[in-house]
């Protein structure tokens, strides 16, 4: 059979309510269309479904086994359209991000402050992961999107969008003072480095970055996280290389000291990773225009 849907949502409410005139008012429609309604209904089905009296609407047999599974159905597809409204008006969902540490604190988490505070309903789910391992859960769909910080293209479907650009400078604690003049590269290669680990993109940047210029990096520490780094320089176990709003209060309080040299330091980009073939969400939608801001 193919009878419009129309035709049972009009038998449901007339069920539902025993009355053709609170359908019909229910559903901002006329009562004479209703019950023209009912009749091309029972005429497809072959059977009668409702029957008046003088108290009203009453289902006949044939009407009773009709609406116990249209109720089912049009309480399920009301549910839907309420949730469907709900996530479209973003009052609920949820949002799944994928995170290296330094893109987290950077560039997620000031964005996230100010997107609760207009969408409290959504809820956010973050990963927190080596940038390698967050862009492998964008590959496999495991979350919406990453943060991360690279320096590489992505292969497809894979895309990156630039949120922001981070130059490190190189600090160090108290015994690794060095004049105002800026220091060569080939000089910092012959103290002790420290650095986040091997299986890191910042790693992989800086052993670039050495080799490029004729040099080799070989850190002295390495760390588990980024947070670790600055607090081994300023306790004197070495230099490092780190974001400078990182290094910020300890600069102003003089326990760390800026090592200019003359080398150019590169640039990191902190980066908004998708999978063009998991289209987003709303709620995620929303939140990476947020983070383009």
């Amino acid at each position: 059979m193919n009878i419009n849907y129309e035709y049972y949502k009009i038998f449901y409410y007339v069920a539902k309510y025993k009355s053709f005139t609170r359908a019909a008012e229910e559903l901002s429609n006329n009562q004479p269309n209703f019950s023209r309604v009912i009749k091309l209904l029972e005429h497809e089905l072959g059977c009668r479904l409702l029957k008046r009296t003088n108290h009203g609407i009453i289902l006949t047999p044939e009407g009773k086994i009709l609406y116990s599974h249209i109720k089912i159905a049009i309480d399920r597809i009301v549910q839907a359209e309420d949730e469907l409204l709900s996530i479209t008006d973003l009052h609920d969902g949820v949002i799944t991000i994928g995170a290296s540490e330094t893109a987290l604190y950077m560039a997620l988490l000031p964005s996230l402050n100010k997107f609760k505070k207009s969408h409290p309903g959504i809820r956010i789910n973050i990963k927190n992961h080596l940038t390698k391992e967050a862009v492998e859960s964008v590959k496999n769909g495991l979350v919406d999107f990453s943060i991360v910080t690279t320096h590489k293209d992505l292969p497809k479907p894979l895309i990156s969008t630039t949120i922001m650009e981070i130059k490190d400078i190189l600090v160090g604690g108290p015994s690794y003072q060095f004049s105002n003049e800026p220091i060569s590269l080939k000089d910092i290669e012959q103290l002790p480095l420290i650095c986040m680990g091997e299986e890191t993109m910042v790693y992989e940047l800086y052993f670039n970055y050495f080799k490029e210029n004729g040099l080799t990096f070989k850190p002295e520490f390495e760390a588990a996280t980024t947070d670790q780094i600055l607090p081994m320089i300023i306790n004197d176990l070495g230099i490092g290389f780190i974001p400078k709003m990182y290094a910020a209060d300890a600069l102003k309080k003089k326990k760390v000291y800026e090592i200019k040299i003359k080398e150019d330091i590169p640039v990191r980009k902190i980066c908004l990773v998708e999978n063009s073939e998991y289209p987003l969400s709303i709620a995620a939608t929303e939140l990476k225009n947020e983070l383009k801001h």
